[in-house]
């Protein structure tokens, strides 16, 4: 009899992961870029900074990170940054999986919500977070962006 598959570890990220991070989230929101006509907001996140205040949470595989996840809590909610996957593990649940962990960091921290936000142009966050329980709250523009904001009760 086989055993179940074990669920991937996450790992606050170290200094050292932030090239592999930057990179995995170049590769991860490229196909955004066309679309957008710029290159989307994550591609130009500060690893390192992220990183020294412990923003930064990552999944590793055998070659490199598959995921990462930038949140914090803030004044009266927890807020989730950015969600990335490696294109090689994207359909695979990781995505979801990040977001279950930011849930349950923001209620260990004490939080009773998320807020997030997403380009209005990355129309399949649009309908994913929804099926996740969160509710739009409001679509303004910011940094020259178009963004859609999302908070879930906890």
């Amino acid at each position: 009899m086989r055993s179940p598959k074990a669920a991937p570890a996450i790992r606050r990220a170290e200094a050292s992961d932030a090239p592999a991070l930057r990179a995995l989230v170049r590769a991860a929101f490229a196909l955004y870029t066309p679309r957008m006509g710029r290159e989307p907001a994550p591609m130009a996140q500060d690893f390192p900074a992220d990183i020294a205040a412990r923003r930064c949470w990552m999944v590793d595989g055998l070659a490199g990170p598959l995921g990462l996840l930038v949140a914090w809590g803030e004044d009266d909610a927890f807020h989730l940054e950015t969600v990335a996957v490696a294109t090689a593990a994207q359909g695979t649940g990781l995505g979801r999986m990040l977001v279950a962990f930011a849930e349950d960091e923001a209620r260990r921290q004490g939080f009773a919500a998320i807020r997030l936000y997403t380009n209005a142009m990355m129309t399949e966050n649009l309908s994913l977070y929804p099926r996740l329980g969160y509710v739009e709250t409001g679509r303004r523009r910011e940094a020259g962006f178009d963004r859609v904001f999302f908070e879930k009760t906890l």
